[in-house]
């Protein structure tokens, strides 16, 4: 199923390659949650996006519930950064990246609060695997992303929602960190620049991760939401601004 979204380059690029690797990182496309709205305010999202306006994207729509907004833009994102991670399956394996980590200053251990209590150290593709399962058994839980038509959301569900984000950035956070110069091989940092605009524009619109939990990418962020220029090194990599159009890194 290729991608309804037009973000200004080819697409079929994105897709994962056909090593054993990649086939076992990659995760099917999750549809929208299919509650009363669900179905348009993704076509609402698609919209927007394909009109090039990330901050306007990210707005919740006049007289629609933040609830199915949210709910509806947690599965696009998740998407979009499971198909993102997938194409650097060969680069990020157990043996270049031992540990899940965004720099030398940063690393995050596992820990799901049911099967895995304790925090556990595990390597980046480890961790990213057990991030998207748990992601995506959030999302198959009727009692937190109700499907059935005029089904309440549960009481904590803005809380759900931002855990979600939290631990999605982090992905961001390793790839920009440990694999921008394959990114840029690939010929896909403008796409990744683009994808990452777009989370923090949404993130930060509705408060969904701390301003703590940002700081491996800080710089990055700051420069995205206008606080310092956009032009900024990572890695002794330029990510050229992160514009809606990306830039070529040197």
């Amino acid at each position: 199923e290729g991608r309804s979204r037009r973000r200004g380059e080819s697409v079929a690029m994105f897709w994962p390659s056909s090593s054993s690797n990649s086939r076992a990182t990659f995760r099917p496309k999750k549809n929208a949650p299919v509650g009363s709205k669900g179905a348009a305010l993704k076509q609402h999202i698609d919209a927007t996006l394909g009109s090039g306006n990330l901050r306007e994207a990210v707005l919740l729509p006049p007289g629609e519930d933040l609830h199915e907004w949210l709910a509806v833009n947690t599965v696009d994102f998740y998407n979009a950064i499971s198909m993102l991670y997938a194409t650097l399956a060969e680069y990020c394996t157990e043996g270049s990246c031992p540990t899940m980590c965004a720099g030398p200053k940063y690393e995050y251990r596992w820990a799901d609060g049911v099967k895995v209590k304790k925090p556990i150290a595990c390597s980046a593709p480890q961790y990213v695997d057990y991030l998207l399962t748990w992601v995506e058994s959030q999302v198959d839980d009727e009692a937190l992303f109700p499907q059935a038509q005029g089904a309440d959301f549960p009481a904590n569900f803005p809380d759900v929602v931002r855990k979600i984000f939290t631990r999605l950035f982090r992905v961001y956070a390793h790839i920009y960190h440990s694999h921008f110069p394959q990114i840029c091989t690939l010929g896909a940092e403008a796409h990744l620049n683009t994808l990452f605009k777009h989370f923090i524009y949404f993130t930060t619109a509705f408060g969904l991760v701390k301003r703590e939990e940002l700081a491996p990418l800080g710089e990055l962020v700051d420069g995205i939401l206008g606080v310092v220029p956009t032009h900024v090194k990572i890695n002794n990599v330029s990510t050229g601004g992160a514009g809606a159009g990306g830039g070529s890194a040197v």
